[in-house]
């Protein structure tokens, strides 16, 4: 081959290049892992060499590969043991089906505990969230149910009881053991470090079995389009996986994984963070912080400027809101880029006033972000584009929301600071940087699922569902962009998310086109394959 040669060139397609110099084309060579050539059929064919591999695509559109900027792939895998509860919002249901796991388990399992996640809060609405109204349904075993959210876990007595929580304890950040008018725990746990102790006494999986599992799941991934995505969860075990990962099966896809700080890290434990930070593989890296701001609205852990109407969201997650703005710094100033998890309207601007006091960008140049935003001011929806922060969102978030707001997160936020909910579209006309993602295991990991919820804001395929603030909606480009370009330049790749000269080679290819079918058609819209860095499944 010359070194002009491309290794594969691809016709007869329809390309969304995601690149506004050249929006369209029907074809691209490919060299070494990146674009060589973007354009008509006739341009790229002059880039054939001997052993180029040339491939008609008869039609099919290529985008970019998606890209999901916020999921937990790995912690997911812990997270998702036992049965999924997703879909069971009564009392009288979620026992049915514990009543059922539990007698499997005391069939099946050598040591039995009853383990289920996706657990709807539309449950405690008619069922106590305590362990006396699960103790017959699982039949007196330790259990674990986790809700969708992932920052409330309600446990058994003997799941207390194998975890040592026999009282309140006090933790460096808002978590919280619930206990009753005598102190004794009610089994309602808040927050993960609350509940870490109870899943850490489950049986786990070997490592063989992690591995199993999370090469498949990230397959799938892949098999739905994506060809990377920021892991928020990473510990030191997440980065020693991803690098066993690749150096066994193959990391089917590009991960950028973050590394947790939680307040009360001493300066052992931060050090051993900052040394991180240039650890990485072919197709994973690290270089990102993830902190937090607040919990969630559905338990008042959310952190806002007024209170809730239980009277709660006026705690933030760190007792010590200036250490968290050192942290910040400190981080920044070492080269890391700075994710923070914040739902409410306070805590998102408390974040902002960090960033600006820090520095926006870190040492290494990409923007600090900040995750989820599920309700937000107009003055800082203004701070945030003009600081060029990127907002990174999850509409899909709002399945859980119901028309009369009579779910917990309408419910407990009203009507006012629920109609500013999931802001997607006023942060792009504002100018921010804006990524798309799924938060997986909270939502569905599949992203056309989440595209068609930020172009609908309803569910899918169902036309007579609430529409959730109709004025947020994404255009089919917007949210295509949230996936690829957004999403890209969010974990600071500069040549990533788009279909250009130089630019790595990752695509999906596509039955039909995603940007001109039907949002509610979009979760069925076949992905023929997914390629990246111009190498095939």
């Amino acid at each position: 081959m010359t070194g002009f040669d491309a290794d594969t060139i691809v016709t007869g397609a329809h390309v969304v290049t995601m690149d506004p110099r050249r929006p369209h084309a029907t074809a691209f060579a490919v060299r070494d892992g990146r674009f060589l050539a973007v354009g008509d059929d006739a341009l790229v064919r002059e880039l054939r060499g001997p052993r180029t591999v040339v491939r008609d695509l008869g039609g099919a559109t290529v985008t970019p590969g998606l890209i999901d900027a916020h999921l937990h792939p790995i912690q997911g895998i812990e997270l998702t043991a036992g049965i999924d509860l997703g879909g069971l919002t009564t009392g009288a249901a979620l026992l049915t089906a514990l009543r059922a796991e539990a007698d499997r388990a005391l069939a099946e399992d050598a040591d039995p505990w009853v383990r289920g996640w996706n657990l709807d809060y539309d449950v405690f609405h008619e069922l106590p969230m305590t362990a006396e109204a699960i103790q017959d349904a699982v039949r007196g075993l330790p259990a674990l149910l986790i809700v969708f959210d992932g920052h409330t876990a309600l446990a058994s007595r003997a799941g207390l009881e194998r975890a040592g929580i026999t009282r309140a304890r006090e933790f460096e950040d808002s978590s919280c053991v619930v206990v009753d008018a005598d102190g004794r725990p009610t089994g309602e746990l808040r927050e993960l470090g609350a509940y870490e102790p109870v899943r850490l006494s489950a049986p786990a999986l070997t490592r063989d079995q992690t591995l199993a599992v999370g090469h498949d799941l990230l397959r799938g991934l892949r098999d739905s389009g994506l060809t990377g995505g920021t892991i928020m969860d990473g510990g030191f075990a997440t980065l020693a996986l991803l690098d066993a990962l690749e150096q066994g099966p193959g990391l089917p896809i590009r991960i950028v994984s973050a590394i947790d700080h939680e307040p009360g890290f001493d300066e052992d434990r931060t050090a051993a963070n900052l040394a991180m930070r240039d650890r990485r593989g072919d197709r994973w890296r690290g270089g990102v912080v993830k902190l937090y701001a607040d919990g969630v609205v559905e338990t008042g852990t959310a952190w806002l400027h007024e209170p809730d109407s239980a009277g709660a969201g006026l705690e933030p997650f760190w007792k010590d809101v200036a250490a968290y703005a050192r942290t910040v710094r400190r981080y920044a100033e070492a080269g890391f880029q700075v994710a923070t998890h914040a739902i409410g309207d306070r805590a998102v601007g408390e974040v902002v006033d960090a960033y600006l006091a820090a520095g926006v960008r870190g040492a290494a140049g990409a923007p600090h972000r900040i995750e989820h935003l599920e309700t937000t001011t107009d003055r800082d929806v203004a701070r945030i584009a003009a600081a060029g922060i990127t907002a990174s969102m999850q509409p899909l978030h709002m399945q859980w929301r119901k028309a009369d707001g009579s779910d917990d997160w309408s419910s407990r936020l009203g009507p006012v600071r629920a109609a500013r909910a999931w802001r997607v579209r006023d942060y792009w006309e504002a100018g921010a940087p804006l990524a798309l993602g799924s938060d997986w295991p909270i939502a569905q990991n599949d992203a056309r699922i989440g595209l068609a919820w930020s172009m609908l804001r309803r569910r899918p395929g169902d036309p007579d569902a609430p529409v959730f603030e109709p004025d947020q909606v994404l255009t089919p480009y917007q949210a295509l962009h949230g996936y690829t370009v957004g999403a890209a330049r969010a974990q600071g790749d500069a040549d990533l998310g788009c279909i250009a000269p130089g630019f790595r080679a990752d695509y999906a290819v596509w039955a039909e086109n995603p940007l001109h079918v039907s949002p509610d058609d979009l979760p069925d819209l076949p992905v023929q394959e997914t390629v990246v860095g111009g190498t095939e499944p």
